[in-house]
């Protein structure tokens, strides 16, 4: 197993705030995601680093066979609660336990960031039959008010070297392999809406908040909860609106070069 400590002690930790906090992809961007990898009925499709299902149950209605791969444990387990459909395995991206040829697409939701990209690219091209795409897709806050700069500045407090999907430095594997078509990419718009605890779940979910020092940990959340309870935008709201933007990128899987001798 490669994955990154931080991430596994977080995730492992914070599988239930996951599950509660994080909002479903946004659909135009997920029906995106299944043209463009030709997604349906008899084709099969791999959820890489798929965590507690956001995005395989997202895929449920495709009629594809769904097989999910996530190395965390609890998050597994709310996985195979949440998509009793799919075929949930242990391993990771740059080890998936599947033969090769034997999937159609491979999606990464929220996750590819966390990869060794070059290792992880070569297991992808390995797992995809011939044609095959790999698509993948992110949702990132999208600070509009006062109150959310406030809040990223918070979060931004227990921050240490984690990987992270806006520094684009899971580009380059990218920019370099002979094993995939260029990057494809397309950005959608997408609104969280919830109760004050929805987002201190939402919080709570980011590894490295959750894998970080009880006291430090619970001294944000609190502050945070300050803010929601005092802020003209948010005290006393049934609901609380939290923007996203929704970029997804996808590609195909070129043949190997064969050099004659």
């Amino acid at each position: 197993m490669t994955i990154h400590d931080a991430a596994a002690r977080g995730f492992e930790a914070a599988a239930a705030a996951y599950e509660r906090g994080r909002p479903a992809y946004a659909a135009e961007a997920v029906e995106h995601l299944v043209r463009a990898l030709g997604i349906g009925a008899g084709r099969r499709v791999l959820d890489l680093a798929a965590g507690t299902g956001k995005l395989t149950r997202a895929l449920v209605p495709s009629g594809a066979e769904l097989v999910a791969v996530e190395p965390v444990a609890a998050m597994r387990a709310r996985l195979a609660e949440s998509v009793p459909g799919a075929e949930v395995l242990e391993g990771t991206a740059e080890a998936i336990p599947l033969p090769g040829g034997s999937v159609d697409a491979v999606v990464v939701g929220q996750a590819f960031h966390w990869f060794e990209g070059e290792r992880a690219l070569r297991e992808i091209h390995r797992v995809l039959r011939p044609g095959g795409g790999l698509g993948l897709i992110w949702q990132s806050r999208d600070p509009q008010q006062p109150w959310q700069h406030r809040l990223e500045t918070l979060i931004d407090r227990l921050a240490k070297d984690e990987p992270r999907f806006r520094t684009g430095e899971w580009r380059p594997a990218f920019e370099t392999t002979t094993l995939f078509e260029p990057l494809r990419e397309a950005e959608f718009r997408n609104i969280q809406r919830g109760g004050s605890e929805a987002l201190v779940d939402r919080v709570a979910s980011i590894s490295y908040v959750a894998a970080a020092p009880d006291e430090a940990r619970d001294a944000v959340l609190a502050e945070l909860r300050r803010l929601l309870a005092t802020d003209p935008d948010t005290a006393g709201a049934a609901e609380i609106e939290l923007p996203y933007v929704t970029n997804v990128y996808w590609t195909t899987r070129r043949e190997p070069i064969r050099h004659l001798g």
